[in-house]
């Protein structure tokens, strides 16, 4: 299989699985290394392909057919404990956490992306930030961080910012 064949079928796999792939997964499946994966995402993403590296593997975005609504909201807390309260605050009342944002003083905007959308996205979500003892990009900025969530309508989102409020998460 040449390269471009192999970039071909991971496209395949991204757009049918539905669900996040790990690299390692994709190198398995291709019986190559890691980083030719690694290599082969960033070919992809160059050439236009809309693929999204998230903390639990890659994906394609699906296009944007449905109404609903992107919302920037901006918190403030500290701790793995109200890491997840947030999250889960959040998908409990019907927001998908789409990504997470600070402000450097010195690099500007570092944004990562989570596409979290269910209390099981959460809790592999925290799983990996426990396991690796990863700090989290709020611990950048005091705790300051903003996230755009997907909400189906405001109503929704109003619920999502009175729950946030409640638990002085909000700014």
């Amino acid at each position: 299989m040449t390269s471009d064949e192999r970039r071909v079928s991971i496209m395949e796999l991204l757009k049918t699985r539905g669900r996040c792939m790990k690299g390692i997964e994709l190198a398995e499946i291709f019986n190559v290394s890691r980083q030719v994966i690694v290599q082969d995402i960033a070919v992809l993403r160059a050439s236009g392909e809309a693929i999204i590296a998230t903390p639990t593997g890659y994906f394609v975005t699906p296009p944007r057919e449905s109404v609903s609504l992107r919302k920037t909201i901006v918190t403030k807390h500290e701790g793995v404990d109200s890491i997840e309260e947030e999250l889960v605050t959040i998908v409990d009342n019907g927001g998908k956490i789409l990504d997470v944002i600070v402000e450097h003083p010195v690099y500007g905007e570092i944004r990562g992306n989570l596409m979290v959308g269910t209390r099981y996205d959460v809790e592999q979500f925290m799983k990996k930030v426990r396991e690796d003892r990863a700090e989290p990009l709020s611990s950048l900025t005091e705790g300051l961080h903003l996230h755009t969530i997907e909400v189906p309508d405001e109503e929704t989102y109003e619920r999502i910012l009175r729950e946030l409020k409640k638990r002085n998460y909000l700014i």
